[in-house]
């Protein structure tokens, strides 16, 4: 008789290999909604300002009818106000303005730079009063952009300290190369030792051990300076420099308050703003201030784009390491789990 053979134990399916995930995945995900309170924080403080600048400056305000009765309220006018900028004797005081706003950032911006470092390099040394010495050389900084204005009028007085060590009489206040400089000198105190502190934090993150090693191979300081310490502080130095130049170019308050308004030599983008906005020509002041906007950006991103393009993409092929990193590890965890040599 034969004999049946035993029923075969059900055979189960293949086994569901859990995918190995990085510890790292996710944080992207927590980061954005962590920040979220404060991204919209920001599109609401800078964003809707921005939107009613735009709106402002295609409307005129007040002004006569075909009568000769006042309007009252917004009129849209289109374009008219940017139009007329660059129009008439308009034209000549926004051009003008131009050329002094960029001409107060390169100028100032690159002896900020110099004086800046050299601030640096002289804290980062060790020598009896550091302390004291970095107090100081950060009091300017620390100062209101008004009050250090006050404090150099008084200066560039006629019968200033400027003048005494000149040994001449130099009106400081009157319109000319004399007023610029001025400006220029004041500007330079007040924010070169902001440079010199963030090239500073940079420069204590460099172990000494490279310097001492340069030294050994017979590398001269300057040497040294040229080919260590500038290219490992220069993050923190296109970030100062960028900071700098978008300051600069919205420069208001110190050759307002130092020379005054009226001025041509020093009347700068942002004070021809004000003055419109003063006069109550509120949609020519709004087309002055998006101008100016628009002039930040381009420069930013071109700032960005051509000086900062080597730190943006060491960031980005860091980024794409780690991402490669992680796709290996999965791939090791998904072939251990399978039993798998990997």
């Amino acid at each position: 008789m034969a004999v049946a053979a035993p029923a075969e134990a059900g055979t189960r399916g293949p086994k569901k290999v859990k995918e190995w995930k990085s510890p790292d995945e996710g944080q992207g995900r927590l980061a954005a909604i962590m920040l979220s309170p404060t991204m919209l924080v920001l599109l609401l403080v800078i964003g809707l300002p921005i939107l009613a600048g735009i709106r402002q400056s295609f409307y005129t305000s007040g002004g006569l009818d075909a009568n000769g009765f006042v309007v009252e309220g917004d009129q849209f006018t289109g374009l008219d106000n940017y139009t007329a900028i660059f129009s008439g004797a308009t034209a000549d005081r926004f051009w003008n303005a131009f050329y002094v706003t960029t001409m107060f950032t390169v100028v100032c911006v690159a002896i900020e730079v110099v004086v800046g470092v050299t601030m640096a390099l002289i804290m980062n040394k060790a020598f009896k009063g550091r302390s004291l010495i970095r107090a100081s050389i950060l009091v300017p900084w620390a100062i209101p952009t008004v009050v250090s204005a006050l404090l150099w009028k008084w200066i560039f007085n006629a019968n200033g300290v400027a003048n005494d060590i000149l040994g001449q009489q130099v009106l400081w206040s009157t319109d000319g190369l004399q007023a610029q400089l001025a400006v220029i000198i004041a500007d330079t105190w007040k924010t070169a030792p902001f440079i010199g502190l963030l090239v500073l934090a940079g420069l204590q993150v460099i172990p000494e051990e490279v310097y001492e090693a340069a030294k050994i191979d017979g590398s001269s300081a300057w040497n040294s300076f040229l080919h260590i310490t500038l290219p490992l502080v220069k993050p923190a130095l296109l970030v100062a420099v960028l900071f700098r130049i978008l300051d600069n170019l919205r420069m208001f308050d110190l050759p307002y308050v130092l020379i005054g308004k009226g001025k041509p030599s020093v009347e700068t983008l942002s004070i021809l703003a004000q003055q419109e906005s003063v006069n109550q020509r509120y949609g020519p002041a709004a087309a002055y201030a998006m101008l100016l906007f628009i002039y930040l950006v381009i420069v930013a991103y071109a700032f960005v784009k051509l000086l900062g393009a080597d730190v943006i993409g060491d960031a980005r092929d860091s980024k794409t390491k780690k991402k490669v990193r992680r796709r290996d590890r999965s791939k090791v965890g998904r072939s251990v789990a399978k039993g798998d040599t990997p």
